[in-house]
């Protein structure tokens, strides 16, 4: 079998032909840490993420700057919700050069996991500025600009959210519980209604809709 067929297996989805592929690699070349990446990643497509950790940490030892091991490994502890080591993990590959936005997404979303809300600030900044079309990003960002107070901010950033995205229930929800805190409750309302409307057993906006309705007959 070709050797550089591995790859082209694990795109394709064919994860015991990339395993026997990624196998011969190893075998033939050993001190490659590519190999031992390539494998890493295949485990962690099968949510093997203990067994995929030992490849990356192999590929470390053959070169510690090997910056997609240090990735790999993050992704595999974000996973097994070892949020600490994958922030720490994302934040080498970084430092190594991986400047792109997944990178300090996940890095911001380490910290979010860790209620490290002011730590994931940055990362998640950064992250959006590398990547304007990263509606997720944004909406993690804004729901970091909430939980540190900065309501008003965070509701600018979710009405950029449904600005590029009309179909994020989750972002008309956040939007309307950030109207209904400056008591702009017909915005609220109308927030709380696309949520529902994009799905129906959103049960939060849901909620967020009886209360203003309950509000509005109670006055």
């Amino acid at each position: 079998m070709e050797p550089s067929k591995g790859l082209e297996y694990l795109q394709k989805g064919k994860f015991e032909e990339a395993a026997k592929s990624l196998e011969s690699m190893i075998e033939a070349d050993p001190v490659n840490p590519v190999h031992y990446i390539n494998f890493g990643n295949l485990l962690s497509a099968v949510h093997e993420h203990e067994k995929a950790i030992q490849f990356f940490d192999k590929a470390l030892s053959l070169d510690e700057n090997a910056v997609a091991a240090y990735y790999g490994a993050g992704i595999a502890c974000y996973h097994l919700e070892e949020f600490s080591k994958s922030a720490k993990l994302f934040q080498e590959a970084i430092k190594g050069g991986l400047q792109d936005s997944d990178t300090h997404f996940m890095t911001g979303m380490s910290f979010v996991s860790l209620g490290e809300n002011k730590l994931a600030f940055p990362y998640l900044m950064r992250a959006i500025e590398l990547n304007e079309q990263d509606h997720e990003a944004l909406f993690q960002f804004g729901l970091c600009q909430a939980r540190t107070g900065d309501i008003e901010s965070a509701s600018t950033t979710f009405e950029k959210v449904v600005e590029r995205d009309e179909t994020h229930a989750d972002a008309w929800y956040n939007l309307g519980v950030t109207y209904s805190y400056f008591d702009k409750n017909v915005e609220a309302l109308k927030a709380f209604q696309k949520a529902l409307d994009i799905q129906p057993d959103h049960y939060l906006a849901g909620n967020g809709k009886r209360n203003i309705e309950s509000k509005n007959t109670n006055h």
